[in-house]
């Protein structure tokens, strides 16, 4: 029987099936060997094959050749790699500049991996209430920024309401991931966009200014318009695996489109002579920001090494 993994709290996975059933399933115990370098050899959005037993529960016995993922390496096993979710039509990165902040390089990193595999990301920018006049130029810079790069950006306020209209409709009838740090407001965005969803939501630690988890499982919810939402547990860090050395350039638009004229077709953009993305840097065509970023993500490539703070 085939169906669609729409949930996952651990060991165990909801799937509907194509005839509309509901079922709860557990991973085959020689299944979980085939990906032995991921935690979650199965994950939200799978296409799946099970068997249903007699208790009514069922085992997955073979998955569907993925569309698309978005990935990352696992906290505390970097040589293991954890999938956010799969099969997706676009994602969508809650950003806070502050209440928490949303660094840069974790937006890169969450960035270059959509990138890497085709996924059409939106960056939006939550609790503008919270913000300052400091915070909220700096907001703006930042929109201005990723704009120019070619993301989509929209600043909304989850608890009053301001810029859904413009949040609703790229949603309709799409498979739409929502990520971000844990106190970004995730949870408090699909509530005002699904109200019969529920979502748990929690305060932010104002003593560290960082989000504590609300979302302990990932979920696909249907969207009243058409289409899911995945909603997923906030991430502290953005470790970036399945990148290799001159790939990382492709997966940073800005600076993959001045690599064309460097003089030598394998250029890393540090210190090579007639490097054209560095002349790009110095005339400020390519932030230094993003250039930062990159250089993070290439040192990973290349010394297997991840910190969690990014």
């Amino acid at each position: 029987m085939h169906g669609l993994v729409i949930r996952n709290t651990g060991s165990w996975y909801t799937v509907r099936t194509d005839d509309g059933r509901v079922v709860e399933s557990k991973i085959k115990g020689n299944f979980r060997l085939k990906a032995i370098r991921n935690t979650n050899p199965v994950t939200i959005g799978d296409h799946v094959e099970i068997e249903i037993n007699s208790e009514g529960t069922a085992f997955i016995t073979a998955i569907d050749a993925r569309r698309n993922y978005i990935i990352r390496r696992a906290s505390n096993l970097s040589k293991q790699a954890h999938i956010l979710a799969a099969n997706i039509d676009q994602a969508m990165l809650i950003v806070t500049v502050n209440y928490p902040q949303t660094t840069t390089i974790f937006i890169d990193r969450f960035l270059a991996t959509a990138e890497a595999y085709g996924i059409p990301v939106r960056l939006i920018f939550n609790k503008q209430d919270r913000y300052d006049a400091e915070d909220t130029a700096y907001m703006n810079a930042l929109i201005t920024l990723y704009e120019t790069v070619g993301y989509a950006c929209l600043p909304v306020c989850a608890l009053t309401g301001e810029g859904f209209d413009g949040l609703r409709e790229p949603l309709r009838g799409k498979v739409t991931l929502f990520s971000g740090h844990s106190g970004t407001g995730k949870s408090t965005i699909i509530n005002r966009l699904i109200p019969d969803a529920c979502m748990k939501t929690n305060a932010i630690s104002e003593y560290h200014g960082k989000g504590m988890h609300t979302t302990t499982f990932s979920e696909m919810i249907p969207l009243p318009e058409g289409g899911y939402l995945i909603d997923t547990p906030g991430i502290k860090g953005f470790g970036t695996i399945e990148m290799e050395g001159v790939e990382v350039a492709h997966y940073f638009p800005e600076i993959f489109g001045f690599s064309a004229d460097c003089r030598f077709h394998n250029c890393t953009h540090r210190n090579e002579p007639g490097c054209a993305v560095r002349q790009a840097l110095e005339k400020h065509y390519i932030s230094e920001s993003r250039y930062k970023s990159y250089l993070n993500i290439l040192e990973d490539s290349e010394n297997r090494k991840y910190r969690e703070a990014f």
